[in-house]
């Protein structure tokens, strides 16, 4: 009897929550309608372009298209890493990366940290007005601006004339273009960047900077040990999606400031795969540089992430 008892509610209760799950279930079909539009665009462009990745192991032709091109095996990878120029292209992609996201990685969180101390809202508008400004020019714009200001014959030279002596190719030398480089894309994206560090800011509670203050805690140390400590999942958040697109170097902003003078330091790979691919219609040998590229990402987003979940923060 008092088994019976027991697995009469027990009962009621699993067909309580199915019924609570059907009307959470009706509640949210609107929301469900609306992200259809969402799935259906990573399906078609994200998902679906991912079978022309049997293009690495073919030998491609137009003719015979994807699927009736001859089976080349893994002879594309071979052709690949044969080729001298492809370990420096590589090395390339990863040093501008890594230098790119080390270096440019902490201005969006000190903007965000700064623009969330500014007091005057007229301020605040108008900074973060000029500083998300650059995101939304294209780097055909960017580009023509730093050239117009770095060239032999720009902006910086004519300042400095007398005391340069005689021009400086910032542009033609390895270390100054670097620099370019760097500087230009965190200049256009820290802006932006900061927007999510901002929305994290906003959810710290207020009354811990009141405490805080109160005892004696100057801004310094409220930052140190109130605000960073607030927004440190989304930085860390942030970082690993960073580290996996590594091997991704942005095609517009190295194609138009690189020349033949710093070749040898800003080919990489979207550059090559445009030479190499669109130019000389070598498909099936830049669909293989691109599978390596993709793998090298997901190997780095993993390591990362384990990393970070030995500290509590990790992604997954």
């Amino acid at each position: 009897m008092d088994t019976a008892e027991e697995t009469v509610p027990r009962r009621t209760d699993w067909q309580q929550e199915r019924r609570v799950d059907r009307k959470r279930l009706k509640q949210n079909i609107p929301y469900f309608i609306m992200f259809v539009p969402v799935i259906v665009f990573f399906i078609l462009f994200k998902y679906m372009p991912m079978g022309g990745l049997v293009i690495a192991f073919k030998d491609y032709n137009f003719a015979d298209g994807v699927f009736g091109s001859p089976w080349h095996g893994i002879g594309q990878f071979k052709t690949l890493f044969s080729n001298p120029q492809t370990l420096q292209i590589i090395r390339n992609t990863f040093v501008l990366s890594v230098l790119s996201l080390l270096i440019g990685f902490p201005f969006p969180v000190m903007l965000a940290i700064m623009l969330n101390e500014a007091r005057r809202a007229w301020f605040k508008r108008l900074v973060q007005t000029l500083v998300y400004l650059p995101h939304f020019l294209s780097w055909i714009i960017v580009s023509g601006m730093v050239v117009t200001i770095f060239s032999t014959q720009g902006v910086i030279n004519d300042l400095f004339a007398g005391w340069l002596g005689e021009p400086f190719a910032f542009l033609y030398k390895d270390g100054s273009w670097l620099s370019i480089f760097i500087g230009s894309g965190i200049w256009k994206g820290m802006g932006w960047g900061a927007i999510i560090y901002l929305a994290a800011l906003s959810s710290i509670d207020p009354s811990l900077y009141e405490a805080a203050s109160m005892d004696g805690a100057s801004k310094w140390r409220q930052i140190f040990h109130i605000t960073l400590p607030g927004i440190a999942p989304t930085i860390v958040i942030v970082f690993i999606l960073s580290v996996g697109n590594v091997m991704e170097v942005g095609f517009d902003q190295v194609y138009t400031l690189q020349n033949s003078a710093v070749f040898e330091i800003s080919e990489v790979i979207s550059t090559y795969a445009y030479k190499i691919g669109l130019q000389q219609l070598q498909f099936s040998l830049t669909a293989a540089m691109g599978l390596f590229e993709s793998i090298i990402g997901l190997v780095l987003v993993v390591m990362t992430n384990t990393v970070a979940r030995r500290f509590g923060q990790g992604l997954w």
